[in-house]
């Protein structure tokens, strides 16, 4: 169960949208999952919500548009303070489970490892 964490802010350069040819499979176009394991916040940061997608983009304009009812939308949380991803569904599935179920501060340190002005990312992931 291989999990890497992004810390660069690049998570164009990891995705691969037409896939990846692979001569094995007699040329086939072979799609490249991306799984994506994310935390945002609201303004001041006290409320967050821990989710997972296969398209962070998609998800993060969701969030910042309010598209859907739901926690989110209720709490005005619309910036990306945190992602990783993985290739493994099953894996970012655990690791959403397992970010959730810590308390609030074992996950402020984990934003913090990261993004320690809990700036939003999106910002520059997105451009």
């Amino acid at each position: 169960m291989k999990r890497t964490r992004n810390l660069s802010c690049t998570a164009k350069k990891i995705s691969h949208p037409l896939g990846v040819r692979n001569d094995k499979n007699n040329g086939e176009i072979l799609k490249d999952h991306n799984y994506y394991i994310y935390i945002i916040s609201n303004w001041n940061n006290k409320v967050i919500y821990v989710g997972m997608t296969n398209d962070i983009e998609r998800r993060i304009y969701e969030h910042k548009n309010k598209i859907f009812e739901g926690f989110s939308k209720k709490y005005n949380l619309n910036k990306l303070v945190y992602y990783e991803y993985t290739n493994d569904v099953n894996a970012a599935i655990q690791r959403e489970k397992q970010i959730k179920k810590w308390r609030r501060e074992k996950k402020n340190n984990l934003i913090e490892s990261m993004n320690p002005e809990w700036k939003d990312l999106a910002k520059e992931l997105f451009k």
